[in-house]
């Protein structure tokens, strides 16, 4: 699908989806990914406070983009470790379309640093690293990259993974915020994240390192574009994908591909917490059982309880996948 210059784009938002598209006047190809109801129920679940559901919100939408490029059905993984207040964030993005995320923090430096007004992605989450992995199934080699996390955010972060991983001059803007739905008794706040990342692929291969693409002008150009982009044109549901883009792209010419449907899902499962326990030695397994005799177990990312009886593990049984106290 192209937008032409002279057409107008109508439609509102697009929640839970992740569009693909090209400039080719720019020699440019990106996605721009938005995430609704998936993220609003992946905060909702952990009550994380509003700065910490900022920083996983970006995370997830980071996750999206990168790992919605996959063309194969594997794992995609983003994982920080850092001395911040925000000490560890995990975003699994199961291609094609499924996604969770956890974070683990300390409220106390949480609540200092707040104080202090260190709200900045960078400031939370301060030194340590960033890793993303490619896991593509046990018959193939697992493939990571780690960068740097130097009291920035992750957009820099992201930018920094791709001069020295990919070496393809890419540009990433994210952004988070809450929209008020509903009136009276039924008013409430829900959680909206967007991302978009455009990436510079011309036909010349000498012309694709970093260095020699920022004194392209159609690199140049398209940077610009997209630093013009505001974070609530990222994430106002009334704002389509395709709107935002005709704006940005309209004098050059935009394609749009078919759009991909994402959503929320753990892959937690009874069957796989029974053969993790499995692996326990027995004093370890004995360790597990509760006053009441059985065994619970929480999942973190999406925070479904299961019980289970010791027996199951010593008899090799268990009940059906999703059977949750």
């Amino acid at each position: 699908m192209s937008v032409a210059p002279d057409i107008e784009i109508a439609g509102e938002g697009d929640d839970d989806t992740v569009l693909p598209f090209a400039v080719e006047g720019l020699d440019v190809r990106g996605r721009i990914v938005r995430l609704g109801p998936s993220i609003d129920l992946i905060l909702s679940r952990h009550d994380y406070p509003p700065a910490v559901s900022r920083v996983v919100g970006e995370a997830a939408a980071l996750t999206t983009l990168l790992g919605s490029a996959l063309k194969f059905e594997g794992q995609f993984q983003l994982q920080t470790r850092s001395d911040g207040p925000i000490e560890m964030i995990v975003v699994d993005f199961d291609a094609p379309d499924k996604l969770r995320a956890v974070a683990r923090f300390d409220a106390e430096r949480l609540n200092a640093a707040l104080e202090n007004g260190d709200v900045t992605t960078g400031a939370l989450l301060g030194n340590g690293h960033l890793g993303l992995t490619v896991d593509q199934g046990a018959d193939m080699t697992r493939y990571q990259g780690i960068v740097a996390l130097e009291g920035e955010g992750l957009e820099e972060a992201a930018h920094a993974y791709f001069r020295q991983s990919e070496q393809i001059p890419t540009r990433v803007r994210l952004a988070v915020g809450e929209e008020t739905l509903g009136s009276g008794d039924t008013r409430r706040n829900t959680y909206r994240a967007g991302g978009l990342m455009i990436q510079f692929l011309p036909q010349a291969a000498d012309v694709a390192s970093a260095s020699v693409a920022d004194e392209d002008d159609r690199w140049r150009e398209a940077r610009l574009l997209v630093d013009t982009v505001e974070d609530h044109e990222l994430i106002d549901s009334t704002v389509s994908s395709q709107r935002l883009l005709f704006r940005l792209f309209h004098e050059r010419g935009v394609r749009v591909y078919d759009p991909q449907a994402v959503h929320e899902a753990c892959r937690c499962s009874r069957e796989r917490i029974v053969a993790t326990i499995k692996t326990f030695g027995d004093d370890d397994r004995q360790h597990m059982v509760g006053d009441d005799g059985r065994i619970t177990v929480t999942c973190e990312f999406c925070s479904r309880v299961y019980d289970i009886d010791p027996a199951e593990i010593e008899s090799g049984g268990g009940k059906p996948e999703g059977d949750a106290a």
